[in-house]
């Protein structure tokens, strides 16, 4: 079951202030993540732009890096917010991340993101994030994320 309340995003709903690049709904040149709630995973449809290509008709790696990263954190977030019965996702920030290139990403198809905690603990998860284009996964993911605490520079940022 995925919960798009009102078809809102975990993103615009506890981070509407947020000018973070990837995901940041108040960042007019972001990109734009809209990270939504399917049972235990995240899930989110991306569509790439001509200016966000690397060569005539595949994605930026840098731009692959960046909606994984953020989807990911997002996922985290939620998962920590649940874990500790809050009304409000931590602040997380993004301690390790790896990117694997499986394949060419076309830019002319909306892209799927999908986004797992696979380890947790009180302040940090460790998720694993897949990207796919026409069905085919072209990238993967894995990374830390944490919480952080308040004198970090991104805490409560978003």
């Amino acid at each position: 079951m995925i919960i798009q309340a009102m078809n809102t995003s975990l993103q615009e709903r506890y981070a509407p202030e947020s000018i973070c690049y990837g995901c940041g709904p108040a960042n007019a040149q972001g990109l734009h993540v809209r990270s939504f709630v399917d049972g235990d995973t995240l899930v989110a449809d991306w569509v790439p732009a001509p200016h966000h290509e690397a060569f005539p008709g595949m994605v930026n790696g840098g731009i692959i890096g960046t909606i994984l990263d953020c989807h990911c954190n997002w996922a985290a977030a939620w998962h920590l917010m649940r874990q500790g019965g809050l009304d409000h996702p931590p602040c997380t920030v993004t301690a390790q991340y790896t990117i694997e290139m499986k394949r060419p990403t076309p830019i002319s198809t909306s892209l799927h993101l999908v986004a797992r905690v696979v380890e947790a603990r009180d302040d940090r998860c460790a998720v694993e994030g897949t990207l796919e284009a026409g069905g085919r996964v072209t990238a993967t993911c894995r990374g830390v994320f944490v919480a952080v605490k308040p004198g970090h520079p991104a805490y409560h940022r978003w």
